[in-house]
Order: C-alpha cells, then structure tokens, then sequence
C-alpha cells in the first residue's frame, strides 16, 4: 500500500509550502518524518488596501475635537439629504418599492447589469436626439459609487493617470490610487464661478492619460457648468483623444436662474461614460442605485469596453433588485411637484447662506447654482491665530458647535464646504454662529464676493 508523507518547508522569507511524497511502506500508514521549522502564520493586508484612502475621513477623523457642551451640534458636514428628516422622498418613490416586495418577484438573482425591463427604464428617461441611449447602453451598479469605480476600472491600467478637479469629489483619489492609476488634478476657479482652468487641464494631459473626469453639478462647489464652458471642454477632450467619465449624479439639481446641460448632449465624437443614480435628485441614498450611460457615437469605445463593463460587473452579480424592480415607476410616475419643491429648498437655503456668511468679515462664499453645497473662502491673514481651514473648522466646533468640512478634504486648503439641505432654522442658527465666531477672531478689513452663475 502506498502512504503519503506530506512535508512542510519553509524557505528563507517565503510562506510555508506544501511538499508531497510517495512513499511505499507495504501494508502499514506510516508518517513519514516532517523536515523543515514549523509552519506560521502569515497573513498580511493586500497592495490594494494598503493604497486605498479616503481624505475625508483621514482628516475628519483626526480632529480631536469636542463641540461646546452649552451648544447643540448642528452639522453641516454630511452630504446625506436624509439626516435631518427635512427632505422625504415622494410617497410614489416609496410604494413603487412597497409594490416590488410584495409582489416576491424581484428575490433572486438578476443579470450583472441589470434586469433588461430596467436597463430600457433608465434608456427611455434620459433618451433624446442629442444623445440617444438604449437598453444596451445602460450598466446598472450598487449606487452612483460603483458606477464610478467601474467606469474607471475599465478605462484605466495601473500606471496611468487619470485628470480629477480640485476640488473635487474625494472618491475619484480614492479609487485611483487603490488600482494603482496616477490622479493630476486640474484647477477649478473659484473667481468664475469654478469653471475649469482649461490652459492647466490641457497641459496636464501625456500619452499616460485615460480618462478625464467631468464633475457637473459640482460636489463640493455647488457649481453648475454653462453650455459653452462644457463644449470647451469637450473641445480639450476631442483635441487630445482623451475620453470622459461625467459625474452627474447631481444632473438636474439646478436652480431655476441656470441650466443643466448633459455633458453627452453636446458632443458626437466624444466617447463618454455617465455615471448617475437615484441617490440625490430622489433623495434615496442608500437604497445603492446607480448606472453608467454608454455614449459612444463613433463606436470608439466598441465592444472592448462594453464587454469590460459587463465582465467588471460580473464581480458582484449588480445592485439591488428590489430597488431595480421599482425603477421604471420611480423614474417615470414621480410627480414632477416633488423635484420643484426639493430644489425650492436648497435654492432657499442656499440663498440664506450665501447671504449671511457674505456679511461675515474674513469670509468669501461663492454662490452656488445646484447640487447641495456651497464653498466659502477663509481669508486666512485675517485669522492669523489658525494655521488653516482644519484649524479654523476645529475651533469652530469646540467653541460654536458647528460643523463644516475643512476643503482640504477636496484637495482645496482655506476653504470650507457648508451643506445646504439641512432645515432653514438651523442654516440660520449656524451661520449666526460662524458671525459670531468669526467677529471673535478676525483682525483686519472687511472684503466681499459675489460670483454667480455663467448662465
């Protein structure tokens, strides 16, 4: 009969291996002697998680800081529209999904990128002449994130570069740098309402580059791209053959004195893909649904990126097909009442901001057009006892209880972001605060700013 020794090596600084012999021992099972020193554990974090971080919670989560304890905390740090109650979704947004459950007909497993019904629902809403779009244009994905990460994973190799606003959404520097792909971040101006430095974006791009992404509306400036401003940029994108990953999870969320523009409508020879979701215009951010819009007039993405697309998918099976099955009545039967009132709101409580922090000295708000968010400037040499914004925003919540996202989280240092969906009572309260913090700390004269948008 034959035995098996099964014999543990380790060598030099390699995990133990595993070696196997075939050793005859006539009719008895006969062990044969182990060699080598014994086995240990060997268990370490991958490159991936080692590269991967996010800035927002690296510098929130290092700011060891109490707020007042005479002071309620009001936060205007979270982009989450729900906190605060303030915002519900519509009641039609809601028994779609009811109906769904009920029905027990969406349990199981659905294709990768989505079930086909709802791929043609998503094509139908944003279908038109300027950017026509079908079923197989559209990837569904767990909320607008992952259609990020797709979109990148499949434009962009370790090695390459990607071009990313400043500021900007710290996702993207997220994602990057955990695949390995270099990020350039190209400079927004705040003097123009945050429109791109276009001399700066162009000059960053080399043979390395794979993508440029296009954040419009903005997080975190609140800005909202003119129709000529967005075909400059495609005019740098089609000039230098770089494609674009648009950011418009936000698309739509204008107030009524701008416009938004698809980024796809305006351009036929720009390969571009879309990433969008339920998460802001219908104020549902954890219910995880998002997609990536194909736009490839002149099939130059052709099937190499669909099928990358479709096999990157593969790697988590697709999003929620709960949510999926009630996409089609979210997207088509929610009143259009419920988007009006929604940006009545944030356009109400944008307006409040803006106007309270402009009259604060040693603060610059740059007036928002959309999304949730609004930018305020530090004129830090008039604040000369704080090193910079993390400073500032920190003794602003230990001393006012009042808490703003220092901008060094988006790559923009002496700035800060102020979240407007919060209730109108408390944007008041806050801002009374910051005056008040502000007038106890500022030395020097008096400034102001008005940047509205290109429209």
């Amino acid at each position: 009969m034959d035995s098996y020794l099964i014999q543990v090596n380790g060598r030099g600084d390699h995990a133990p291996m595993l070696d196997v012999h075939l050793k005859s021992t006539g009719n008895t099972i006969s062990p044969g002697k182990a060699r080598g020193r014994k086995p240990r554990w060997a268990v370490r974090a991958s490159e991936m998680s080692k590269k991967t971080f996010n800035p927002v919670r690296a510098i929130v989560d290092s700011m060891k800081v109490e707020p007042n304890p005479k002071k309620a905390m009001i936060s205007l740090s979270l982009g989450d529209p729900t906190v605060f109650g303030n915002l519900p979704t519509n009641d039609e947004v809601t028994r779609a999904v009811k109906e769904v459950l009920d029905s027990g007909q969406y349990n199981g497993y659905a294709p990768s990128v989505g079930y086909q019904s709802c791929r043609e629902a998503v094509a139908a809403y944003y279908n038109c002449p300027e950017a026509p779009l079908e079923a197989q244009d559209v990837i569904l994905t767990s909320g607008c994130s992952q259609a990020i990460e797709l979109a990148l994973a499949v434009l962009a190799n370790p090695g390459q570069n990607i071009l990313v606003p400043r500021p900007g959404f710290s996702l993207y520097k997220t994602l990057a740098l955990s695949m390995g792909i270099e990020v350039k971040l190209y400079n927004l101006l705040p003097e123009k309402a945050w429109e791109i430095d276009l001399e700066h974006l162009e000059s960053l791009v080399d043979e390395k580059t794979a993508c440029l992404i296009v954040n419009n509306p903005s997080n975190p400036c609140g800005s909202v791209f003119s129709k000529s401003h967005l075909q400059d940029i495609l005019a740098v994108a089609s000039r230098q053959c770089v494609p674009i990953l648009a950011d418009e999870i936000y698309g739509d969320m204008v107030f009524a004195d701008c416009k938004y523009e698809p980024i796809a409508t305006l351009s036929t020879n720009v390969p571009i893909l879309s990433c969008g979701g339920l998460a802001k215009r219908w104020l549902v951010p954890g219910w995880r649904m998002g997609w990536i819009l194909i736009h490839d007039r002149r099939d130059i993405f052709g099937n190499e990126i669909r099928d990358g697309l479709l096999r990157l998918s593969q790697r988590i099976l697709g999003p929620c097909t709960i949510v999926q099955g009630a996409l089609e009545r979210i997207l088509h039967r929610t009143p259009p009442e419920f988007y009006h009132n929604t940006l009545s709101i944030l356009k109400s409580n944008a307006d409040l901001c803006y106007a309270a922090l402009s009259a604060i000295p040693g603060l610059q708000p740059v007036r928002p057009a959309g999304a949730m968010y609004l930018m305020v400037e530090i004129e830090m040499e008039h604040f000369p006892e704080f090193e910079n914004d993390v400073e500032f925003t920190e003794r602003l919540i230990s001393e006012q209880s009042v808490f703003c996202l220092p901008a060094t989280c988006f790559e923009y240092p002496n700035f800060f972001r102020v979240v407007i969906t919060v209730p109108e009572e408390m944007i008041l309260e806050a801002c009374s605060r910051i005056q008040e913090f502000c007038e106890m700390h500022y030395q020097g004269a008096e400034g102001g700013q008005d940047l509205e948008c290109d429209k």
